[in-house]
């Protein structure tokens, strides 16, 4: 199924809106959305629709609780999101932020109380778009199994980074993990295998059933009958290919969310309190040096990278490339979508008495 961006932004906007959410808060959330399914990021896309709504219907997303800053310096920002989406506090945080680093050339926020951000990069591309350099970080329920461990227990702990370069910024998206766990929903979805080594059992093998790794992923540090396994670090399931420093990164973002947010671990987000926690940077490039001129050397690195010889018949992209070609693409052909998650959003919309976007072929 393909339906255009526009057509998908209103629906979400609609559902949004039905569901408790201001008008500019559900707009804001719709975008985040549909700006992960244009730039093929599907996991992050209007396939987390359901899972959002259960959240609000079992009330662990509160839609109508403000957003509170609770301790603010010329540089940092201290944010309780009050049980509401993660998407309403990152965008207020990062706002003053990007304000507060144009006039102290750097500013952080820590976020508690939060829940599901959307993309990482969203956060930081926010910051580039302004010339700054942005940074996002955010902990997540437990997914990822450590070195050596058996069980569940860091999230995939997504980290962004962003820089000014040209014909588009530098974006650097992803999780600490081998993968986020929504590339595996969506895999369960299409009832496709995993391609690599991506999740393992309970005894620590490699699993390929998209099914049996949602499975595991679906009971991940609950208790009692846990069942163990997870998705790897990267690095893969052996240390000798250097998933401890996967795992080093991943317990680095905990640190600075979860940690530093005086809110849960990833491990505790699934056994008591369900609290997210954030971290996000803005950093004023132009205080090193001209802002064109680093966007210039920055943009001579990254296209001498891009014309390095390389294997026939593939690419060498710079991180955000992809995104970026996608994004352009998607804007004219329509936003695809699984059966699965076509099947959801015509469910909720006979629920809500709202119209459904219309599938669209080219």
């Amino acid at each position: 199924m393909k339906i255009k961006a526009n057509d998908e932004l209103n629906y979400l906007t609609t559902v949004f809106t039905k569901k408790g959410f201001s008008k500019e808060d559900s707009h804001l959330l719709a975008d985040t959305l549909v700006d992960a399914d244009l730039r093929g990021i599907s996991s992050h896309g209007i396939q987390r629709l359901a899972w959002y709504l259960k959240m609000v219907d079992d009330g662990t997303i509160q839609p109508q609780n403000p957003v509170k800053f609770l301790k603010e310096s010329a540089t940092s920002l201290l944010v309780d999101a009050n049980q509401n989406m993660g998407q309403i506090a990152c965008n207020a945080a990062m706002d003053k932020l990007i304000d507060k680093a144009k006039q102290s050339v750097i500013s952080m926020a820590v976020i508690r109380n939060s829940n599901h951000f959307g993309t990482a990069g969203y956060w930081a591309r926010k910051a580039v778009a302004q010339g700054l350099i942005g940074i996002a970080f955010t902990n997540t329920r437990p997914l990822v199994v450590p070195t050596n461990a058996l069980e569940a227990f860091l999230g995939s702990n997504a980290f962004a980074f962003t820089f000014p370069a040209k014909p588009h910024p530098f974006v650097f998206d992803g999780a600490t993990s081998v993968v986020s766990g929504g590339k595996i929903q969506v895999l369960d979805k299409k009832k496709q295998p995993l391609p690599g080594e991506w999740a393992v059992d309970k005894d620590r093998n490699v699993v390929s059933d998209a099914k049996e790794a949602e499975d595991i992923l679906a009971t991940a540090a609950l208790t009692p009958n846990q069942k163990g396994g997870g998705v790897l670090t990267l690095g893969g399931s052996n240390e000798h290919n250097s998933n401890y420093k996967g795992f080093g990164n991943s317990l680095v973002v905990e640190i600075l969310t979860g940690i530093l947010a005086q809110g849960s671990i990833s491990a505790d987000t699934n056994v008591g309190k369900h609290d997210f926690s954030q971290c996000l940077l803005a950093i004023d490039p132009s205080f090193f040096g001209n802002l064109d001129a680093l966007r210039d050397k920055a943009t001579d690195m990254f296209n001498r990278i891009r014309n390095l010889d390389h294997l026939p018949e593939t690419e060498i992209k710079i991180p955000g490339d992809r995104e970026y070609r996608n994004f352009a693409y998607n804007q004219e052909h329509g936003v695809s979508i699984d059966e699965v998650t076509a099947g959801q959003i015509k469910q909720i919309a006979s629920e809500l008495s709202i119209s459904a976007p219309t599938e669209i072929s080219f």
